[in-house]
């Protein structure tokens, strides 16, 4: 009997014992779901055939995850409930996005903005942003040659004959975009972009200089459980690529690293790339009130440079280089260190402050068929912005406030290029480039449907040149150029028709300074008298987003003064110059249409998609010497742009990613009179993914260029000697696996 007692108390605590019941099920139909990973803490389960799962505890923060579905962490107090998860398939009323610094959903927002995300980069090789971006209607990314790129935002790439300008680009919120304009995205591995939102047009009042748009890119630590992760691609023409991957919880935060080596012989000579990235990250909540996040990105690259050819050379061998690029050895050898470290801080619910410092060095080598560049450049700066949530006259009211600035330091030399090999310095300088800006937001409900935005930055920023060495006799000491103050405002009007439409309308101005690489040329000469160039944007669009199906139309007039356009001399030297004004009228829209999602059949999704681009640019006052351009379509844009795309996902894990892209003819000199070719550009991809308890499989193969076109991914522009054309790969097959275990 003694030890009846003891016995029946222990019985009835454990019947008593508090437990948490889930029954996960899928937000649009309804349908229970099977094999949801649910974790809370270390203890891991899946959902049965009912999609019925149990935890014993109270107050644990569950995190649930199941392919073809947005992940989800929640804590539940005992008892029973239902969790919805949503199906990962972009729907307008329920993606919420930052752009502008302001964390709305996408039907809220009062601007052009596409959402790139890993499903997105998943359609194809995986090697490059490349393919993923130009799916979306006004974006296009160009790859002159391997790991050369340039970006353009509704035409923003006129003034890049190399690199990424008039673009302003962060990188976890950093600002990646060096302070005298330039982008070295190559130093990115795609591993390092798990989203991106792409802001299109003038959004200066925020984010600063740059007509064609911001960039953010997003890779935070992924704090829903442990996992490693491997992959590993082949291709043609040497490709091959490797990637290690963990995630680790630390307490209530954590820590995810990768690292990534990239290689590939280039279809064409003398194009090969040699990339490794190593990114460690991290995220701790020290309270409720604050979290912190670091960030560590080493990048090691080197890629050679074929160089332009004209019509006869492409006719004759597209694989060939340009004559002089192998026996100078053209090519990029750069070396990067970027840390940061941010910080988030809660006064109140309703008031809040985001801090990120960051300190980066980079070392620069670039022998040329007429030069040789070597660069020593050290980096610092910083961007905070405070948040408040309020009410005024009864009316809800956000005000955002902050600011960034940025400071660059580089010992620049130029040499003499004998056989590859530096050879006599021509001329050395120290420089610096310097901006900041304040920016200002005030977003006010004037009523539950509209939804008023006005914004405001007043932005600095100059170069100091400090010529040490002229090899030539010209003149040596400092030269500065510091550009005169400058406000940017930008006003809006969001409209929400219902739960699922609104319309909205926006005016902004913009604003972009030459580069460095602008004023400053390679055969040495300064250019201190190029102008920024001056923008206003006048834009209207109407958004819908239902369960199935999304479509979004955009039209906008960009008025754009002093333009900075490109020529090349008899030297083969690249020259900028201002060239008057020009009006870029341009239509986008996009259509996104689920034919079936998580279908209980063998077919789970059946989606279809087309992104369309009207670009209709033009110079309006534009003289050279004794030519007259004014009328002529702005060059290196072409006016119509069509992607289509279907996807398919089984019930078994089989794939397919189809993706066609028309592209019209492109102008490639301002006399409008040398062309690229309009082509159609088909990708396929295809695979098997299965998760399989613990791990995580997929086995893959594609194809690009299924069609076998001759084109390019970007021409140079106003070339010197007819060399306008940079021959993209011909059809070629890659595959590969992944491996991820999560514990």
């Amino acid at each position: 009997m003694k030890h009846f007692f003891p016995l029946f108390f222990f019985l009835i605590s454990l019947s008593t014992q508090a437990q948490i019941q889930l029954k996960i099920t899928d937000q649009i139909s309804g349908r229970a779901l099977e094999n949801v990973r649910a974790k809370a803490g270390t203890n891991i389960q899946t959902t049965n055939s009912s999609g019925m799962v149990a935890f014993s505890g109270d107050n644990l923060r569950i995190s649930f995850a199941l392919e073809g579905y947005e992940s989800l962490e929640k804590t539940f107090a005992a008892g029973e409930f239902e969790v919805q998860l949503i199906p990962a398939i972009m729907n307008l009323s329920r993606v919420t996005v930052t752009a502008f610094e302001s964390e709305r959903p996408l039907l809220e927002q009062s601007a052009a903005i596409s959402v790139v995300t890993e499903r997105d980069f998943n359609r194809f090789n995986e090697i490059s942003p490349v393919n993923a971006f130009n799916q979306k209607a006004g974006v296009r990314i160009e790859e002159r040659a391997p790991a050369s790129y340039r970006v353009s935002i509704r035409g923003s790439s006129l003034r890049s004959p190399f690199g990424v300008r008039n673009v302003k680009v962060y990188w976890n919120e950093v600002p990646f975009t060096s302070p005298d304009g330039t982008t070295a995205l190559n130093l990115l591995d795609l591993s390092n972009i798990k989203s991106a939102e792409v802001v299109k047009g003038p959004s200066g009042s925020i984010y600063g200089a740059g007509n064609g748009g911001s960039i953010s890119f997003f890779s935070r630590p992924d704090l829903t459980g442990n996992r490693i992760s491997t992959e590993y691609l082949r291709g043609d023409f040497g490709l091959s690529r490797f990637r290690l991957g963990l995630s680790q919880q630390v307490g209530e935060g954590g820590v995810e690293a990768s690292f990534v080596s990239q290689k590939s012989d280039g279809y064409r000579a003398h194009s090969a790339v040699d990339r490794q990235v190593f990114q460690l990250g991290s995220f701790f909540p020290i309270s409720e009130k604050q979290e912190i996040r670091t960030q560590l990105l080493i990048s090691d690259l080197d890629y050679q440079i074929p160089g332009a050819l004209n019509a006869d050379q492409v006719a004759a061998d597209p694989t060939q280089a340009r004559p002089g690029s192998v026996n100078q050895n053209s090519s990029i050898s750069q070396q990067s260190v970027l840390l940061s470290f941010g910080h988030l801080y809660r006064f109140s619910e309703k008031t809040s402050n985001n801090t990120t410092l960051y300190i980066n060095t980079n070392d620069f080598e670039n022998p040329f068929i007429l030069d040789y560049k070597k660069e020593l450049g050290f980096g610092y700066g910083l961007r905070t912005k405070f948040t408040h949530d309020g009410q005024i006259a009864g009316k809800t009211l956000r005000l955002i406030a902050g600011g960034e600035y940025q400071n660059g330091l580089t010992d620049a030399q130029n040499f003499g290029n004998r056989a590859g090999v530096a050879d006599t310095v021509r001329f050395a300088d120290k420089l610096r480039a310097y901006q900041g800006f304040l920016f200002q937001q005030a977003e006010v409900n004037f009523t539950e449907k509209l939804l008023f935005t006005l914004g405001l930055s007043e932005n600095f920023s100059g170069y100091d040149i400090d010529r040490q060495i002229n090899a030539a006799g010209g003149r040596t000491g400092v030269q500065s150029r510091k550009f005169d103050p400058i406000v940017v405002p930008r006003v809006a009007l969001n409209y929400r028709m219902n739960g699922f439409s609104s319309v909205y309308g926006s005016v902004s101005s913009g604003f972009s300074p030459p580069t460095i690489d602008e004023v400053r040329t390679n055969e040495g000469s300064l250019n201190l008298d190029l102008e920024a160039e001056k923008g206003i944007n006048y834009e209207v669009g109407y958004r819908l987003g239902k369960e199935k199906f999304n479509f979004e139309l955009i039209g906008y007039f960009l008025k754009l003064d002093e333009t900075i356009t490109t020529f090349t001399n008899e030297n083969g030297v690249v020259l900028f110059r201002n060239a008057g004004s020009t009006d870029q009228k341009g239509i986008e829209a996009s259509l996104d249409y689920a034919l079936l999602r998580n279908a209980d059949g063998f077919i789970k999704d059946f989606l279809v998609g087309t992104a369309y681009t009207g670009q209709f640019f033009k110079f309006v006052d534009y003289r050279k010497q004794i030519n007259d351009f004014s009328g002529n379509d702005l060059t290196g844009v072409p006016p119509h742009n069509l992607v289509s795309r279907l996807d398919i996902r089984t019930r078994p894990g089989i794939y397919l990613n189809f993706t066609h892209q028309f592209t019209e003819k492109t102008a490639l000199n301002d006399a409008n009179t040398v062309f690229q070719e309009s082509f159609h550009l088909v990708n396929i991809r295809a695979g098997w993914r299965k998760t399989l308890g613990d791990w995580d499989l997929e086995l893959f193969a594609g194809v690009d260029n299924l069609l076998d076109e001759s084109y390019s991914l970007g021409n140079d522009l106003n070339a010197f000697a007819g060399r306008f054309y940079q021959p993209a790969p011909t059809r070629n097959w890659y595959g590969g696996v992944k491996v991820g275990l999560n514990y």
